[in-house]
């Protein structure tokens, strides 16, 4: 479904009367790489790149929508013309608490069969501690063992998988590519995220890298909380809006892109700026959690649309009933350098595939 419904807010919302819970925040274990944490893609040609994004595939209760997803973007990568080079992970891989023992049922066993290499950025549910845990352990622990390694290896608790562990040089990093440069935040636990004063100065210098590049590489920005979101279940994050928005401010350098998990369902916004130009965000963190989050209606009192926040942002397509993913394209041609997103939906009978659910272009240059 590509339309707003009409009860629905097609703008994003605050829900009111949230608490904060910033006390939950972690600290994050230190870099195994060097700063400023970049790790490079070779890619396989310079003039096209392929690759899949998602978040929220973890499922603790019904894994049959996890498996699923990961099945039809397995198809997706061995079928497409434009075959995927890797999988852009966008935060919670594992629920609830980010414990080492439940990456072989929620994360490994769903994608052994995937053939291309998986990036991520972890989210809130992997960032979180177990306060009753048998085994005390910290913060990112399985997630630092199974995505920052310093080297590739076999996977202690992964269970019977072929997978090897990353080498991301960082909980929050630089992913390089021929055709665009992927800036991965960490957002934390708390439920609208959180960014120290260290990551902030990181991510300026990391933004100014990446605008310096242009109009050769695209600047997409991954972080799991959602800045902008029409959902009822968290709705849209006052804190990332006004740290993402500030630092484009304050740069001068706004990304092509910005994709966020953490909702459970597919959104696609468009900020309109005083310039005349426009940015796409994105939530898409509908792959695999048995429970999806819809809109808020427009006469619910929980919510409000009419923060000066959401004066120039427009929800342009969404989809709360279905899990699915995203699949990236960025092509440079006679015609130009697009980049063009592509958000697939799994049906709801298992073996039906995969439907095209909305399609968007970017143009770069």
């Amino acid at each position: 479904m590509t339309s707003i419904a009409p009860n629905a807010i097609p703008r994003p919302v605050f829900k009111l009367g949230q608490p904060d819970d910033n006390y939950k925040y972690q600290p994050l274990p230190p870099p195994p790489g060097k700063y400023p944490y970049r790790l490079t893609h070779a890619g396989k040609n310079t003039q096209q790149l392929c690759f899949h994004m998602v978040g929220d595939t973890g499922g603790m209760h019904d894994t049959e929508k996890q498996h699923r997803v990961a099945v039809e973007m397995t198809k997706q990568y061995l079928s497409a013309a434009h075959q995927p080079e890797f999988l852009f992970h966008l935060g919670d891989l594992v629920y609830n608490y980010g414990e080492a023992g439940s990456y072989a049922q929620q994360f490994f066993q769903p994608y052994e069969k995937y053939p291309g290499h998986i990036y991520a950025i972890a989210g809130n549910h992997d960032s979180d501690v177990n306060p009753v845990a048998i085994a005390p352990y910290k913060s990112l622990d399985a997630f630092a063992a199974v995505f920052c390694d310093i080297e590739h290896r076999r996977v202690t608790f992964g269970g019977d998988t072929n997978r090897k562990s990353g080498i991301q040089p960082h909980i929050y990093w630089t992913l390089e590519t021929p055709l665009a440069t992927i800036i991965g935040m960490h957002s934390n636990v708390p439920k609208y995220g959180v960014v120290d004063d260290e990551q902030i100065d990181w991510f300026k210098q990391e933004l100014k890298h990446a605008g310096a590049q242009r109009p050769n590489k695209a600047v997409i920005v991954a972080v799991h909380h959602a800045p902008y979101s029409a959902d009822t279940n968290h709705g849209s994050s006052e804190p990332m809006i006004n740290l993402l928005e500030g630092i484009f401010e304050e740069t001068g350098i706004r990304p092509d892109l910005v994709a966020s998990g953490h909702v459970h369902n597919y959104q696609r916004f468009q900020k309109s700026y005083a310039d005349g130009k426009a940015l796409t965000y994105l939530v898409a963190g509908a792959g695999g959690y048995d429970e999806l989050h819809p809109l808020a209606g427009l006469h619910d009192p929980r919510y409000s649309a009419g923060s000066d926040l959401f004066s120039d942002i427009d929800l342009l397509a969404w989809n709360d009933t279905r899990h699915g993913f995203l699949k990236i394209d960025l092509e440079k041609n006679a015609g130009g350098f697009n980049l063009i997103g592509e958000y697939y939906i799994v049906d709801a009978l298992p073996g039906a595939g995969g439907t095209l659910a909305d399609r968007f272009l970017i143009k770069l240059a």
